[in-house]
């Protein structure tokens, strides 16, 4: 075991017998954070011969993903930034032949194949348009791990069906394989996979296993003598060691800080001036402080001395700075960086003058439908700048919400934020229960791990306790653990209230957000935010519910108030 991934690259290509090499090829192997966040990326592109263009289109198709692909957010999973790249330089090729001399025949337009593949950590992800290949050789056996995006007709022609340029959308086929040491991926273009022997290829690999540049040059020249008449190119690599099982985290170097002292007012500490306490809790200490150099308030954030010693607890408290620093949002805190070194173990973020969801709901018991509204827009801007990074809050309550005496809002504390490419990557555990529990989504208790409508339904549940200070489903979600005790529980409709001044509409909008069933919530947090606003046609048909659902107490004693009537009527008409 190694604490990154080992592998040793080599790689070859020629024009064979055509008069231009209109393949192209290269790889990318970072090391560091950058390797371990990102992994290493290989990529092969083989021009159509058909045009004179196409050799560009290669070109470009793989220096595009290789640049741009280390550009995409460390927070995104390998498969969201792979895709993003391949179907933005897929459209741009595509629109390139439509403004060449060649839009009405996209032969002879900027057309070519593309595979890819990345490995990071212990896994390897393959993304693929056209019939460049990636193989897998593993205990002498040769596995072909793409499928060939080409049509056979029946006089054995055969036309290429997929292709990077080809269409404005791309349709990628993409999968991954787990990782094992000694095992060996090759990238190769019809012009070595139609004629190359895999015995030879196995053989050689093994006598050449030290030079890998050697070993790819060898069998492209096994290919020729076999007759290939295209452009000859292949990569391999093998893979010399695997990391450990759980990556290091992206913050492991702040960890090695020495731990603040006891803090006080007025006291100078690492650059800054203590103030006041803000806010104390069993897991950290919130201080009011000025920084020396600029004069500019922040609130400074120091570990619990509780939990000094908890190497986990430590890793989520700085992961929050580290969080914070990706999202550029209005309504998400933001951190306040020092540009000196830092000498101890502490974070420093914006100083918001105001006060928690909890504290304002204190003071305003009762706010207007209206008010309610614009908060929770507040609240699902910030959330959904966390959704485009590929992060779940996953903590979402009052006391995660500031409000500042401009009436903006802010979503705080990110220290059950769960971030889809350090998952991935095994840089972040997955916490079973991540959030408070009046406010975690259903699927939590019963093992299912959280998505972006894990995170609307605490916003649902949110909007619900503003308007009535109760909640959905009562306190019964959290003992619920098991679907079929989970589908037992029954929505408490906010029309129940006969004095609510809430529309029927708003209401059905709230349970929509908030279903058991995830797969039944809204697809996107934007549409419940405007259904809170816009009345939904399918919604305004509904009425408030019968008193059966609203109270089944009031409505059994109203029957039997009724059945008790009537037996007296009998009996008054039986004795006269």
């Amino acid at each position: 075991m190694t604490s990154q991934l080992q592998v040793r690259y080599g790689h070859y290509s020629d024009k064979g017998r055509k008069a231009h090499n209109q393949d192209f090829h290269d790889g990318k192997l970072p090391q560091g954070n950058e390797g371990a966040l990102k992994g290493l990326a290989f990529a092969i592109a083989d021009g159509i011969s058909s045009s004179d263009v196409s050799r560009q289109a290669a070109e470009t198709a793989v220096g595009n993903f290789l640049s741009d692909y280390y550009c995409t957010p460390e927070s995104w999973s390998v498969k969201q930034s792979a895709n993003k790249v391949i179907s933005a330089t897929n459209a741009w090729l595509h629109s390139q032949t439509l403004q060449s001399p060649f839009r009405n025949d996209f032969n002879r337009g900027y057309v070519c194949t593309l595979a890819v593949l990345i490995l990071r950590q212990r896994s390897g992800h393959l993304f693929h348009l056209g019939d460049s290949r990636i193989y897998r050789l593993r205990n002498g056996s040769m596995e072909q791990l793409t499928r060939d995006h080409r049509v056979w007709e029946h006089n054995r022609k055969s036309y290429l069906a997929n292709a990077m340029g080809m269409r404005p959308l791309a349709d990628i086929d993409e999968h991954s394989v787990e990782l094992e040491s000694g095992d060996v991926f090759l990238l190769t273009t019809d012009g070595i996979h139609d004629f190359a022997d895999p015995a030879f290829i196995d053989q050689t690999l093994q006598l050449h296993s030290d030079n890998l540049d050697d070993a790819a040059r060898q069998i492209a020249e096994d290919a020729l003598e076999r007759g290939s008449d295209d452009n000859l190119t292949l990569q391999v690599i093998q893979v010399t060691g695997l990391p450990t099982a759980r990556g290091h985290s992206p913050v492991a170097e702040l960890q090695q800080l020495p731990l603040p002292p006891a803090l006080d007012a007025r006291m100078e500490f690492d650059g800054y001036r203590v103030l006041r306490n803000l806010h104390t809790s069993s897991r950290s200490h919130v201080w009011l402080a000025e920084d020396i150099d600029s004069g500019k308030q922040v609130a400074l954030k120091v570990p619990s001395g509780e939990l000094q010693q908890d190497a986990d607890y430590l890793d989520r408290f700085l992961m929050e700075e580290w969080i914070s620093r990706r999202i550029n949002s209005p309504h998400v805190l933001q951190p306040q960086l020092p540009n000196r070194p830092r000498n101890y173990l502490y974070t420093t973020t914006e100083y918001v003058d105001g006060q928690t969801l909890t504290q304002w709901l204190e003071d305003n018991s009762k706010p207007s439908l209206e008010v309610v509204r614009g908060i929770i827009e507040q609240i699902a801007r910030g959330l959904r700048a966390f959704h485009r990074l590929e992060m779940l809050h996953q903590d979402l309550k009052p006391g995660n919400v500031l409000i500042d005496h401009a009436g903006t809002v802010r979503i705080i504390d990110f220290g059950s934020t769960a971030v889809r490419g350090l998952m991935e990557a095994g840089m972040q555990t997955e916490e079973p229960l991540p959030g408070t529990a009046l406010y975690m989504a259903p699927e939590y208790f019963i093992g299912l791990g959280g998505s972006t409508e894990s995170d609307q339904f605490s916003l649902a549940v949110l909007t619900y306790h503003m308007l009535t200070g109760q909640y959905p489903y009562g306190t019964r979600v959290a003992h619920c653990r098991s679907q079929s005790a989970q589908r037992r529980l029954e929505y408490r409709s906010i029309l129940n209230d006969e004095h609510t001044e809430v529309p029927a509409w708003v209401d059905s909008a709230i349970q929509r957000a908030c279903q058991i069933d995830p797969l039944k919530r809204y697809d996107d947090l934007a549409e419940f935010v405007y259904d809170l606003r816009h009345p939904n046609q399918q919604y305004l048909k509904q009425t408030r519910p019968p008193l059966v659902q609203r109270n089944p107490v009031a409505f059994w004693q109203s029957i039997a108030a009724l059945e008790l009537l009537l037996l007296l009527v009998l009996c008054y008409q039986m004795l006269n």
